[in-house]
């Protein structure tokens, strides 16, 4: 299987990969495959289904808004972040559903739209089933269409294999480099006597021309400035009940005033005060559900932003060609945890989003400072160790406590990390392979309250208000 950076950076709306992102572009495939065989004129009633983390905490991670978005038709990347919310209410309100944007039907939010909080699909903790019924069936009979789909992470979405278990469709594009783990990375580092971003631009080469891949990088970044912008700029409260302060705005005016009135003093940790900013910024936003990269996934989306900031700002000459070099590194590590890993909250806890996204971000600084091919590894291999055992226990099913503020310390953790692996010679005890190896079997040893069901840890201990 050939991962692209792109499969791992991809611009999508918050508050969450796995849980609003996923669940939307499956709910549109199944609308689109019903387009597709020539069934949707002929549809009357169609059912969706969330189960495991997905039906217990859907309503906080905007699941269900999701779902019937997708269901009409919208795409993650192109949808209207404020109108949105306004469509999703006006099928609750009218009992209307506009399928694939062209056929209108019935559809009634509280028995068509199901959360199952208690019950989970043997496949993944983000299960869904989607079903149809058509002209001819007996409403109380069997669907004529049903689909099964599991978001897995970072808003991939895999269908069933016919078995219970996703259905994972191999990239059929044929790389220079081939390889699933870091191992195998940095092999063809040492044979070809190349960099990490140097092979990953060579296998993306193979499906597109070199000018696309770093226009389409140069995308991606700038979508992240715009989102860091927007929230050092949007003060209020977040949504959903918490009455969680956005804090961003603040932080930026007095960073701003601090800068401009003190200009000739030194703070030897100022740069860590922007870096926390930027990263509350793009994970407030995440969390008001407006525009983000996935990186890799929506909870854990501040610490690569913020991190490539703190390069374009703080490091001297960092222009376009670094910035394409870090999120090239970033994007071979996580294919590596893509492929041998888990980048899925529901899956394996924390670990899995923000200690994967401290990781892709160490690596790439590492590499963008001169690291070489093993000290970037060794920096990467420091960003997960070090968020091992990370629980996924948002409050209220919300992505905001503890979500956001776990973003900024993962960032610092990354630049610290990507500074000491730098510091050595490359050679060290544990491998990234060890690591993610590690992770992996922590997260199947994690109690299942622990793995963004809301269930545990702070999600049971702080009183919502």
């Amino acid at each position: 299987m050939s991962v692209s950076v792109f499969d791992l950076f991809s611009i999508g709306i918050g508050p969450s990969s796995s849980h609003t992102v996923g669940p939307m572009r499956a709910a549109g495939r199944f609308a689109a495959e019903l387009g597709t065989r020539g069934l949707l004129d002929r549809v009357v009633r169609v059912r969706a289904e969330l189960f495991g983390s997905l039906g217990a905490t859907g309503h906080g991670h905007g699941s269900e808004d999701a779902v019937l978005l997708g269901l009409e038709g919208e795409d993650c990347e192109t949808v209207d972040t404020d109108l949105g919310p306004v469509r999703a209410q006006l099928v609750r309100d009218t009992g209307r559903l506009r399928l694939a944007g062209r056929h209108e039907l019935g559809f009634d939010v509280d028995t068509d739209l199901v959360l199952h909080r208690r019950r989970a699909l043997p496949g993944h903790p983000n299960g869904m089933v989607f079903a149809t019924w058509l002209d001819d069936d007996d409403p109380a009979g069997e669907p004529s269409v049903a689909r099964t789909y599991y978001s897995v992470g970072g808003g991939f979405v895999l269908g069933d294999d016919g078995t219970g278990r996703p259905a994972l469709a191999p990239d059929p594009t044929v790389v220079p480099f081939p390889f699933r783990s870091s191992a195998e990375l940095l092999a063809h580092c040492d044979r070809e006597g190349r960099s990490i971003s140097a092979i990953m631009m060579a296998n993306e080469t193979a499906r597109r021309p070199e000018r696309e891949v770093r226009s389409g990088l140069l995308r991606i970044w700038q979508v992240m400035v715009d989102c860091v912008h927007h929230g050092c700029t949007t003060p209020g409260t977040l949504p959903g009940g918490l009455k969680v302060r956005r804090r961003a705005a603040e932080l930026n005016r007095s960073l701003l005033a601090e800068r401009s009135r003190f200009a000739h003093l030194t703070d030897p940790l100022a740069a860590m005060d922007w870096v926390t900013l930027w990263a509350l910024a793009v994970n407030e936003e995440n969390a008001s559900g407006g525009r983000v990269v996935t990186a890799p996934t929506n909870g854990a989306a501040g610490i690569i932003p913020a991190v490539l900031h703190y390069a374009v700002n703080l490091v001297p000459g960092t222009g376009e060609d670094e910035i394409v070099e870090f999120l090239l590194t970033a994007g071979a590590i996580g294919a590596v945890y893509q492929q041998t890993g888990s980048i899925s909250g529901a899956q394996v806890g924390c670990q899995g989003e923000v200690g994967t996204a401290c990781s892709m971000a160490a690596a790439a600084l590492a590499e963008v400072l001169g690291g070489t091919p093993r000290q970037v590894e060794n920096a990467a291999e420091i960003g997960m160790e070090h968020h091992l055992g990370l629980t996924c226990d948002p409050v209220g099913g919300l992505v905001q406590i503890p979500c956001i503020e776990r973003n900024a310390i993962g960032s610092v953790k990354a630049i610290t990390a990507a500074r000491l692996a730098l510091r050595g010679d490359g050679e060290h005890t544990v491998s990234l392979d060890q690591v993610i190896k590690t992770m992996m079997e922590t997260g199947a040893d994690m109690k299942i309250k622990y793995k963004e069901t809301s269930r545990g840890g702070l999600a049971v201990n702080i009183v919502e208000c």
